[in-house]
C-alpha cells in the first residue's frame, strides 16, 4: 500500500491517533496520520542524520563542545537520542515522550538502543519540566524541545512558565534547544518574545534551509560572549568531523539574527 509518496511498511493507532512508516527512495519516515515527517531515517546508514531540520538541531555544537546531562523532550524516530549516544559516550540522557507506542516504534523501526545511558519517561513534556523545575533534583547542560503531533508544534510547549522552567533546569552554562515551527508568523513572533524575556535577549534563531522550521537556541546567564572568528574556525572543524553543514549554520546564524546577535557573538 503507498501512502505520504511512498510505501506503507506499518500503520497502528494509539489513544492519540495514527503512528505510519513509510519508505521511499531509501529513506524510512514515521507520520502520525499526516504528510509532514516527523522522523527520518536513511535505511543502510542508520547512524546519519537524514532530516535537515534535525542536523539544524546539533547548531548547539558551535557553542558547547560536549553534552554531558542531557533532558530531551519528544522522543519521535529517536534519531537525535541515538546520535548523541555513538558520538558522545560519557552524555546521559533523560527523554520524555508523551506516547508509550512512540518509543516502541523508534526501537523496533528506528534502531533506537537500548543503553543504559538512556533513561525513556513516558509523560507529557510540558508538566514533567515544569515539575522537575520546582522539585530542582537535577540540572541540564543542554535541554533539547522537539514536540509535534500531526498539526504542527504542541500547543503546550510554548509559554513564560513553560521557558522559565527550562531555563531553571539548566546550569549556569547551559543551552535550551527547540525546533520551533516558523511558518506561523504570529506563533512564531509570540515564541521568540517569550524566550528572549526568559533568556535576557540571548536567543539566536536558525531558519532550516528549504524547511518550515526554525531552530531556537537560548544562552543560560552564565554562557560568554562567542568569537565570530573562533565559531568559524570550529564550524570548518565540525563540518568535517560529522558531515554536517556547520559551516551553513553559522553563515544564516549571522544572517538572521540582527543586533541580537552581539549579545551571544561579537565581530
Amino acid at each position: 500500500m503507498y501512502k505520504h509518496e511512498g510505501q506503507l511498511i506499518h500503520q497502528e493507532h494509539d489513544e492519540h491517533g495514527a503512528i505510519e512508516i513509510v519508505e521511499t527512495d531509501g529513506v524510512r519516515a514515521l507520520h502520525f496520520g499526516t504528510d509532514p515527517r516527523q522522523s527520518s531515517m536513511f535505511i543502510n546508514a542508520p547512524d546519519q542524520l537524514h532530516s535537515k531540520y534535525v542536523r539544524a538541531m546539533m547548531a548547539w555544537l558551535l557553542f558547547k563542545e560536549q553534552p554531558g546531562n542531557v533532558l530531551m523532550i519528544g522522543v519521535g524516530g529517536g534519531l537525535l537520542s541515538k546520535y548523541l549516544l555513538y558520538h558522545f559516550p560519557h552524555c546521559q540522557i533523560k527523554a520524555v515522550e508523551f506516547r508509550q507506542a512512540i518509543v516502541k516504534i523508534a526501537r523496533r523501526f528506528f534502531a533506537l538502543p537500548l543503553d543504559p545511558r538512556l533513561k525513556v519517561k513516558i509523560a507529557d513534556g510540558a508538566h514533567y519540566i515544569k515539575q522537575q523545575s520546582q522539585k530542582m533534583l537535577e540540572q541540564h547542560d543542554l535541554i533539547i524541545i522537539d514536540a509535534f503531533d500531526g498539526a504542527g508544534m504542541a500547543d503546550t510547549m510554548q509559554g513564560l512558565n513553560l521557558f522559565s522552567a527550562c531555563k531553571t533546569l539548566l546550569t549556569d552554562n547551559g543551552l535550551l534547544v527547540i525546533n520551533l515551527w516558523g511558518t506561523n508568523k504570529e506563533l512564531f513572533r509570540q515564541l521568540s518574545l517569550e524566550m528572549g524575556a526568559v533568556f535576557n535577549g540571548r536567543v539566536l534563531f536558525l531558519p532550516v534551509r528549504g524547511r518550515g522550521n526554525v531552530i531556537a537556541i537560548a544562552f543560560a546567564d552564565e554562557v560568554g560572549i562567542f568569537s565570530m572568528k573562533v565559531l568559524r574556525a570550529r564550524a570548518r572543524e565540525l563540518d568535517e568531523q560529522y558531515q554536517i553543514e556547520f559551516i551553513d549554520f553559522i553563515k544564516d546564524i549571522k544572517r538572521n539574527n540582527g543586533r541580537v546577535l552581539k549579545r551571544v557573538i561579537k565581530a
